[in-house]
């Protein structure tokens, strides 16, 4: 049994920064497993916005390549996703992936 509890979501405005942060919990290794961001708006499709891989490469969606950064902690079973520069169009729930678990999704909104 695997799961992922996502944290760092909130409300912040134009040209600010959150962290999101998800924790795995279970009989896991963590570094076996590839971890996902995905974002989804309202009537949009859910689409990932950053990947890690089990070897620490790391890819983005165009959309956020140069404010977004994907990072991991195996030791402490954690993926976190620094988002610098955020822009309304970045106002969406955000879930964490690992392999084919997902976490519960935690809202970041950003407006004045």
């Amino acid at each position: 049994q695997v799961q992922l509890a996502e944290s760092g979501g909130g409300l912040v405005q134009p040209g600010g920064s959150l962290r999101l942060s998800c924790a795995a919990s279970g009989s896991i290794t963590t570094r076996l497993y590839a971890w996902d961001w995905y974002r989804q708006a309202p009537g949009k499709q859910r689409e990932l916005v950053a990947r890690i891989s089990s070897g620490g490469s790391t890819s983005y969606a165009d959309s956020v390549k140069g404010r977004f950064t994907i990072s991991r902690d195996n030791a402490k079973n954690t993926v976190y996703l620094e988002m610098n520069s955020l822009k309304p169009e970045d106002t969406a729930v955000y879930y964490c992936k690992m392999g084919n678990d997902w976490g519960q999704g935690t809202q970041v909104s950003v407006s004045s």
